[in-house]
């Protein structure tokens, strides 16, 4: 029987529904805000997958053309093809909201489908595929300590706005998604113009207050749908296997009382300043407890299960421990101090821009490219199509992190971590108008332990200033930690985060900036949320590490370059009026082809008027300028021009004065004597100096030759002087229409 729930939440309703689709799922919602509709499945497996020591939850966002009533604007493929960025990022910041609320020791592969059924261009679908993924699993029956809520937060004019439509989100000067319980943060996920501290703080504090009513209708929702009960099958065991069950949980209990005695000796008896050496330390640990058994006469499969069941969770628990009681991390450092700091650019030759961060044994290098406008990357999804001109995109290679595995590609998290970093540096990248490049950024990871994507944020700041794009101000990124207790009774903040720091009770808390604001935030966390105080006391400590690299950026590079790479492409940008394009395209595309074709260049042209001209030689980008800016030219009475004659008449000829523009001078005008035919004073193809004596009211240029030094030399001998017959008069023809020599328009094309 279908069930529906429904309330009003921030002036729109929302409203769940269950029971009628998918009913072969656990569980199975509709999600309604406004017009957009989102469906979530859950299906958890009934047995447990063997041989895995992580909990196997999988989150997908399935993305749909027909949604917002497209097909697919490709000639040959018209089914949705591999996922894109914006929909794998849609299922990571679900993933990472609903992750920490799971049993973890569950081994039940459990999998979270939601499908956009409808969009409606004004409420965006990521914030009601979270309410539905949480609606879902709290009536699913699976081990999950939720529900959860979330929203969206703008800011517009220094008033917050919450579930922005498009519109709004336009003009907002901050985009922060926050999602958690009824008392916690459990993600956050933010872009913001330079947004100070305080405001984001106040931000998230707002958004955790207005997601409740969306909370308190998934509650609603679960008191008249009682979840799934999954019935355990019993199994029969014999004396013998109860008995090898008794021996297993005496030989865990063993080895948690000889890792209880021993592990902080191991990690503590000495400061470990590399990942190697703290890896080190944790075999040194499973290495002496499996000796330890094997001293007891435990079987290898036993000793096994025990060094693989316990000594991670030992560790993790010393670790938390020791920075809680006595504030003391792994590899000797404070808790606020970073790792050493290094910054260079300019590493590779040829490449436009080139930098090199590494933070302790996080090292990435960054390159940048600049190219044509219209090199920019044309998106198609649900919202339609869209132009994007400054791309990051980042590497995670197996040698940096010193493993050998195949290479399969870009995953999801190099996709998430490209993002976070491209999202960090867009509120500093100059508009087009200003710096009409397309720019790519790839990072390249070298090494990782610790956050390599705010490494990436680094290095790319670097590559781009040493590349000479003119971005606002520097933009730097830091990974913050938290130590604490299931309870949150105690818990500490710590700087930089590295490896084995990264456990239960922890968090990852990714901030970047400017000198004076936020630009994107990025939290997981592994506890089950955080408070607003830990969040106040995160951004704090924080900004004093964003402060601590910006020094050691500016240091290596105080501004970006005064000039680009010699090797970099160079445009120049202009305005002309926009009725002139079709002259500068000509017919079918002719004209701005041929100068494509002599130059070498590429030619962009804006429906404003905005010509932008793009190629690696300055000669040859200057050279198509000016044949630009030669066809658009407005003629002015008395201007004097050097121009190809390209046609003769029996009253006069005609003299090229740009691509699309002719001048006539008439017979009379030609010199300072009578001519009689001016085929006999001119050829076609001859170099003459005009001026224009007149512009007529249908744009028609009339010229003269008369009284300029440069044409003495035709007239030196008298050359085509009438014998006094007859001639036409200036007033006695039809003069043909204006602009007989490529001056025809064709089809207006923006860009080739």
């Amino acid at each position: 029987m279908e069930k529906i729930v429904s309330t009003d939440w921030l002036g729109r309703q929302l409203t769940i529904k269950t029971g009628k689709l998918a009913l072969q799922a656990d569980a199975a919602v509709l999600v309604q805000y406004g017009e957009t509709v989102v469906m979530a499945t859950v299906v958890q497996n009934k047995s447990l997958r063997e041989g895995v020591d992580f909990f196997p939850l999988m989150v997908e966002f399935q993305e749909k053309l027909y949604a917002a009533g497209i097909i697919k604007g490709s000639r040959w493929i018209k089914r949705e093809g591999r996922p894109t960025d914006d929909s794998v990022l849609t299922g990571r910041m679900i993933d990472r909201t609903i992750r920490p609320l799971f049993n973890q020791d569950d081994r039940r592969d459990i999998q979270v489908i939601i499908t956009a059924l409808s969009v409606d261009q004004e409420n965006d679908h990521d914030v009601p595929s979270l309410i539905a993924a949480s609606a879902a699993l709290a009536i699913s029956g699976a081990d999950w300590r939720g529900p959860i809520g979330g929203v969206r937060v703008g800011m517009i004019e220094n008033e917050f706005i919450f579930n922005p439509t498009y519109v709004e989100q336009a003009k907002s000067s901050l985009d922060l998604i926050v999602a958690g319980t009824k008392n916690k943060t459990i993600m956050i996920e933010a872009a913001g113009n330079d947004v100070s501290e305080e405001i984001m703080l106040k931000a998230i504090i707002a958004g955790q207050e207005k997601m409740q009513p969306a909370i308190d209708l998934i509650e609603k929702l679960q008191k008249e749908v009682p979840a799934k009960q999954f019935r355990t099958r019993q199994v029969l065991k014999s004396e013998d296997e109860l008995k090898a069950e008794q021996d297993k949980k005496a030989m865990l209990e063993l080895s948690s009382a000889w890792l209880k005695e021993n592990v902080k000796n191991f990690l503590f008896d000495q400061e470990y300043y590399t990942k190697g050496e703290r890896k080190g330390a944790v075999v040194a640990i499973k290495e002496q407890l499996d000796a330890h058994l094997f001293e007891k006469g435990y079987s290898p499969a036993n000793r096994s299960y025990a060094v693989k069941s316990l000594v991670e969770k030992a560790v993790d628990e010393e670790i938390t421990r020791a920075l809680l009681e006595d504030g003391r991390r792994v590899d000797g450092r404070a808790l606020n101090q970073i790792r050493e700091l290094n910054a260079e650019v300019a590493l590779i030759p040829r490449d436009h821009g080139t930098s090199l961060f590494s933070r302790g044994e996080t090292q990435v290098m960054s390159i940048v490219t600049l190219g044509a406008p219209g090199m920019e990357q044309t998106l198609e999804g649900m919202e339609g199509q869209s132009k994007k001109r400054y791309m990051h995109h980042y590497n995670f290679p197996p040698y940096s992190v010193g493993e050998a595995a195949p290479l399969r590609g870009t995953g999801r998290r190099e996709i998430g971590h490209g993002a976070l970093a491209e999202k960090a540096l867009m509120p500093v990248v100059p508009t087009r108008e200003d710096f009409p490049y397309t720019v790519r950024v790839v990072s390249e990871t070298l090494g990782s332990n610790g956050s390599s994507s705010m490494a990436s944020t680094c290095a790319s700041t670097l590559a781009l200033m040493d590349a000479g794009v003119p971005i606002k101000s520097p933009v730097v990124g830091i990974a913050m930690g938290l130590a604490s207790y299931p309870d949150l009774s105690k818990w500490k903040v710590l700087t930089d985060i590295q490896d084995l720091e990264d456990g239960n009770g922890g968090m990852d808390f990714k901030m970047t900036g400017t000198a004076t604001g936020l630009t994107a935030i990025q939290l997981d966390t592994k506890t089950e949320g955080i408070t607003a105080e830990i969040i106040e006391q995160t951004l704090k400590q924080g900004r004093e590490a964003l402060n601590e690299i910006l020094k050691v950026i500016t240091d290596a590079i105080p501004a970006p370059r005064a000039e680009l790479s010699k090797y970099a492409p160079r445009i120049i940008s202009f305005y002309v009026n926009p009725e002139k394009i079709g002259a500068i395209i000509g017919p079918g595309g002719k004209v701005i082809n041929k100068i494509i074709e002599e130059t070498g260049v590429s030619i962009d042209i804006e429906d404003d008027g905005l010509v932008m001209v793009c190629g690696v030689e300055k000669e040859k980008v200057d050279e198509a300028v000016g044949k630009v800016k030669e066809i658009v030219h407005v003629f002015e009475v008395g201007e004097i021009i050097a121009g190809k004659v390209v046609r003769i008449l029996d009253f006069g000829a005609f003299v090229q004065l740009n691509a699309s523009q002719d001048g006539m001078v008439h017979v009379s005008e030609l010199a300072p004597y009578r001519v009689e035919k001016p085929s006999d004073f001119l050829d076609v193809g001859d170099i003459v100096t005009v001026r224009i004596k007149e512009i007529d009211d249908q744009g028609r240029v009339n010229l003269t030759m008369k009284s300029l030094l440069e044409n003495e030399a035709l007239w030196k001998d008298e050359k085509g002087k009438s014998t006094g017959e007859s001639r036409p008069s200036s007033g006695g023809f039809r003069r043909p229409a204006p602009g007989g020599h490529g001056n025809s328009s064709g089809p207006r094309r923006p860009r080739f």
